[in-house]
C-alpha cells in the first residue's frame, strides 16, 4: 500500500503538469476531405457553426487547393464568405502554395495554414515541388500574409515518417523548422501525416523544436491509423505542445498517403484531457452531439469511441469552461 509520502514523491518526478490545452478543429478540411461524399455547403457551415458552439476558438475550415485533387473542398470560398463573423474565432485555411494563399487572402480567411512535407518524394506527389521549394515558397507568402494582416501557421507534414522514404532523422525535421522559422509563423506545427509516429519519437522530435522556437506556441496533428494517435497526443502534451488538431468522429486522413486513414477524434482526445485535468474549454457532449449528426449526414458510422461508450462518469461535469 502507498504512503502519502511516496505518492508525493511520485507525483512529484512525473510528467510536468500543463493547465490548458487549445483543440484545432481540423474535421471541416482534412476530415472532410477523404471522405467519399461531397457534402453540401450549407452541411459544412452547420458542422463549423456547432464546432464554434462546442467552445472550439480555431477551425481549418477548408483548403485552397486545386478542385480536381481535391473536389470536396471546391467551395473553399462561397464556405468562407459563408461564415458567421466571430472575433473570438480563427477560421483557417490550409494552403500549398503562392495561387492557394492569393484565394485564400481575397475570400478573407483569418489564418492561413503552410503545408511542407519533410520528403521529396511525398511533396511532389502532395504539391509538384520539392520540399526545398515549398520552403521558398513559404519565406515568399510569410513576407505577404504579414502585410494583408493574416496569421501564419506551418505544419512540416510527414514528420515521423514516410510512406515512400521511410524512416525520418528528428534532426532533418529541425532543419526544415529552422529554415521555415525565417519567415516568422504564428504557429509551428508537426504532423504524423501517415500515423507511424510513437510517444518516444514525438517528445525527440519536439524537444529538438522546442530549443529552435522556446516561445512559439507548438502545435501537432496527428493520424490513428495505428492506433497510437491518442497515445502520442499526450506524448505532445507533455513535450509542451500547446494545440492539438482532431477531427470530430474520428473523420478523415489524407488523399496522397496509402492507409493514412484516421485523424484522432476530437470526442476522444477531450475525454482523455478532461479526465486528465487539463483544461480545454470544450464541451465533449456538444461534440459528441455533432458527432451522431455528422453520422447522419454521411450515412454510417464514425471511428471515434466515446460517442460508442458514452462519457464517464455519465453525471460529469465534463465542460471545463
Amino acid at each position: 500500500m502507498y504512503t502519502l509520502d511516496l505518492i508525493k514523491k511520485i507525483r512529484k518526478r512525473g510528467v510536468r503538469e500543463v493547465s490548458k490545452i487549445s483543440i484545432l478543429e481540423v474535421g471541416p478540411r482534412d476530415g472532410l476531405q477523404s471522405e467519399p461524399e461531397i457534402l453540401p455547403t450549407e452541411v459544412k457551415k452547420e458542422f463549423i457553426t456547432r464546432t464554434i458552439d462546442a467552445g472550439i476558438k480555431q477551425i481549418e475550415v477548408t483548403s485552397f487547393v486545386h478542385p480536381k485533387k481535391v473536389p470536396q473542398m471546391a467551395d473553399a470560398e462561397k464556405l468562407v464568405e459563408s461564415l458567421p463573423e466571430n472575433d473570438d474565432v480563427t477560421y483557417i485555411g490550409l494552403i500549398m502554395n503562392q495561387r492557394g494563399f492569393e484565394r485564400a487572402r481575397d475570400c478573407g480567411i483569418d489564418e492561413v495554414g503552410m503545408v511542407i512535407v519533410s520528403t521529396d518524394t511525398y511533396n511532389m506527389k502532395n504539391q509538384n515541388v520539392v520540399t526545398q521549394e515549398s520552403i521558398d515558397n513559404w519565406l515568399s507568402i510569410a513576407a505577404e500574409a504579414k502585410s494583408a494582416g493574416i496569421r501564419t501557421s506551418v505544419v512540416i507534414a510527414c514528420s515521423f515518417g514516410c510512406p515512400y522514404e521511410g524512416e525520418i532523422d528528428p534532426e532533418h525535421i529541425a532543419s526544415i523548422a529552422e529554415q521555415v522559422l525565417k519567415g516568422k509563423p504564428d504557429v509551428l506545427g508537426l504532423a504524423d501525416s501517415v500515423g507511424v509516429a510513437v510517444p518516444s519519437q514525438i517528445k525527440k522530435t519536439f524537444s529538438l523544436i522546442k530549443e529552435l522556437a522556446p516561445s512559439i506556441p507548438l502545435r501537432t496533428h496527428l493520424h490513428n491509423t495505428r492506433n497510437t494517435g491518442l497515445a502520442n497526443a499526450a506524448a505532445a502534451v507533455e513535450a509542451g505542445v500547446s494545440i492539438i488538431d482532431a477531427s470530430t468522429g474520428g473523420i478523415g486522413g489524407c488523399p496522397f498517403a496509402p492507409r493514412a486513414t484516421g485523424n484522432i477524434p476530437t470526442d476522444d482526445l477531450l475525454y482523455m484531457l478532461d479526465r486528465s485535468g487539463v483544461e480545454t474549454g470544450v464541451d465533449l457532449r456538444q461534440v459528441v452531439k455533432t458527432t451522431d449528426w455528422l453520422e447522419e449526414q454521411l450515412g454510417r458510422a464514425v471511428p471515434a469511441m466515446v460517442p460508442k461508450a458514452g462519457i464517464f462518469p455519465e453525471n460529469a461535469e465534463i465542460n471545463m469552461q
